[in-house]
């Protein structure tokens, strides 16, 4: 004798596992650490013994790479002097509005290792001339 059993399917809902995956990635997506877009391949930074990662990540930054032949690289652009200085203002007028003391922002300086002192000195004395006090200069850490 044969027993007929019904088969009961249950039809599971995985709309609201699929809304948490998507507010998970975009979670993760927002506190992905983007320090590494703001460098170039062109930069080759000099190795140090003292170079050590920051402690904290910076609140409001402004990345400048100073090529070998002392222009710099400021928002994906190639600037000289001149040029970089009107890009800086601008910026500077930007933070005013948002009202974000140029005390708090840190200028982070990636200057290539064959690059002139001279070069990043002028850099650094534009920054300060437009009211930029705070400076990260950025070398290899050196693993021996």
């Amino acid at each position: 004798m044969k027993f007929k059993t019904k088969s009961q399917k249950k039809e599971i809902d995985l709309t609201s596992m699929i809304d948490v995956t998507f507010l998970l990635i975009s979670f993760f997506m927002v506190l992905v650490n983007f320090s590494e877009a703001d460098q170039n391949e062109r930069i080759k930074l000099p190795v140090s013994e003292l170079a050590k990662p920051p402690d904290e990540a910076p609140s409001q930054n402004v990345t400048l790479q100073v090529l070998k032949s002392g222009n710099v690289l400021y928002a994906n652009a190639e600037y000289d002097l001149e040029g970089l200085k009107a890009k800086l203002e601008f910026h500077k007028r930007f933070l005013n509005v948002i009202n974000v003391k140029l005390k708090t922002v840190n200028v982070i300086v990636r200057a290539d290792g064959r690059c002139e002192t001279a070069k990043v000195q002028d850099v650094i004395d534009l920054c300060q001339s437009l009211g930029f006090e705070n400076f990260k200069l950025r070398a290899k850490q050196d693993n021996r």
